[in-house]
């Protein structure tokens, strides 16, 4: 198992990690510093375990709001393919009734046609 040396509030600390995570745990705690750091620009030097404390609340503040818009993204992904359904069900019946009218259009004129050969043909045969 791999370990990384990271950084945090000026403290090294060597953690292990699964292959090919490396990377990303150094980015974690590059991110989690900044936040010690933000807090230590705002507040001075409170003590580590006070920022510490404070910079894992800032990030799990994060953390839920991201699942809330999440959650939010889903729900408007659940409407927008509810609605996409309807819109699909709707336009399948107006094609229906549209091919139903042609059709009984085309019927209709076919009627005519056959009337005016029927006609043509009385007319010329008298």
């Amino acid at each position: 198992m791999p370990e990384v040396n990271v950084e945090i509030n000026g403290r090294k600390y060597r953690m292990a990690c699964e292959d090919g995570q490396e990377t990303h745990l150094m980015g974690l705690a590059d991110r989690f510093n900044k936040h010690i750091e933000a807090f230590k620009g705002g507040f001075g030097e409170i003590g580590d375990n006070r920022l510490t404390v404070m910079a894992g609340i800032a990030v799990l503040d994060e953390l839920t709001e991201a699942e809330r818009r999440i959650a939010m993204l889903k729900q408007d992904v659940a409407n927008l393919t509810q609605a996409g359904e309807a819109l699909t069900h709707e336009a399948e019946e107006l094609e229906r009734k549209f091919a139903k009218r042609l059709n009984e259009a085309a019927r209709k004129v076919e009627a005519i046609a056959t009337a005016i050969d029927e006609t043509g043909t009385a007319n010329t045969g008298a």
